[in-house]
């Protein structure tokens, strides 16, 4: 575990979360017979990724408990956002949650005018779900003999025309981790953003963008290909889901020392009692053994917590991005 990880664990007290959850849990969760038909997960990412995988993993252990149909829809499109408008819209009735990263409630606010959501009043939180680091990963455009960031960032000097990263989404973590790296190397570093990590993956391997900045689940998955480098990762120590890959602190840019979370959210004003009861149902699903390993093959650290420490998270990480986009001084206009 990371100091990064524990700093989180710490801050939300997720640890004790994981163990102990047992009975108590699972009544919470709404006893032996499901009320709900149908429960539909959404997230804003396209399938294979790995929030796509986060909902999978999860709806498999609510499907007969919670509901006695889980489904996940995948609502892409706008960074994110979409989901977010859509699940504003819904009935708080325990038939509707969302899973998104942070980047959606803590990063946007400080890079778009207006958004077509508030980031505190049209969601109700209800629970971590994981953590993770990111990676650098590039691809056939980059020549074999490139197996640092140093000489990454030499090469992407020496080449302008192609120096390019995909992301997840602009505007999202790994967009700014890929920005803070063309910033601290003196470079001008394009970015192209696409819905989702793995169609930015799969036009890494066919050449056509240089390099992808996402989480790393989403990129150790492509190393079977042989056409994938993994240059570096973004958490304080190396992450073990890609061990011999050095960090980026190690490799001299401390900045980009970086982490995530995705977390699951009610529709807005949803009933406190719902909301406890769908976080013991979350908690519960989590905490199983087949999520966690489920989650942790695509890079995935199983984390949960309490409604009101996820709400402290998204007000600590809101304040935390403000200074950092400023920085870059990237806007959803530029």
């Amino acid at each position: 575990m990371t100091l990064q990880r524990r700093t989180l664990l710490q801050a939300g007290g997720a640890a004790a979360l994981l163990a102990g959850i047992g009975r108590e849990a699972l009544a919470q969760a709404g006893g032996a017979q499901p009320a709900i038909e149908t429960l539909k997960i959404v997230t804003g990412f396209a399938a294979g990724g790995t929030s796509d995988t986060t909902c999978r993993r999860v709806a498999t252990r609510l499907q007969g408990t919670w509901a006695k149909t889980a489904v996940v829809e995948n609502r892409t499109g706008a960074g994110g956002q979409i989901a977010i408008q859509y699940i504003k819209t819904q009935p708080a009735d325990g038939a509707t949650l969302l899973q998104s990263p942070t980047s959606m409630f803590t990063i946007y606010p400080h890079i778009y005018k207006k958004l077509p959501y508030d980031p505190v009043a049209d969601v109700t939180p209800v629970t971590l779900a994981c953590v993770f680091d990111f990676g650098l990963a590039i691809g056939p455009l980059v020549p074999a003999n490139v197996k640092t960031v140093a000489e990454f960032v030499a090469w992407a000097k020496a080449n302008p025309t192609q120096a390019s990263f995909g992301s997840p989404a602009a505007g999202s973590t790994p967009h700014f981790v890929g920005a803070l790296l063309g910033l601290k190397g003196g470079f001008d570093f394009k970015h192209v953003p696409y819905r989702g990590t793995q169609p930015a993956m799969q036009d890494l391997l066919g050449g056509q963008i240089a390099s992808v900045s996402g989480p790393i689940g989403d990129l150790t998955q492509h190393l079977a290909s042989g056409k994938v480098r993994i240059l570096a990762t973004s958490g304080a120590k190396r992450n073990r889901f890609a061990p011999d890959v050095p960090t980026y602190t190690e490799q001299g840019f401390a900045e980009l020392q970086h982490s995530e979370w995705f977390a699951f959210h009610l529709p807005p004003k949803a009933a406190p009692e719902l909301v406890a009861r769908f976080n013991g149902a979350l908690r519960n699903a989590l905490a199983q053994k087949d999520v966690v390993d489920g989650l942790a093959t695509f890079g995935l650290e199983a984390m949960s917590s309490t409604p009101a420490e996820l709400v402290e998270l998204l007000k600590r990480d809101t304040a935390k991005w403000a200074p950092i986009v400023k920085q870059i001084g990237f806007t959803a206009e530029s």
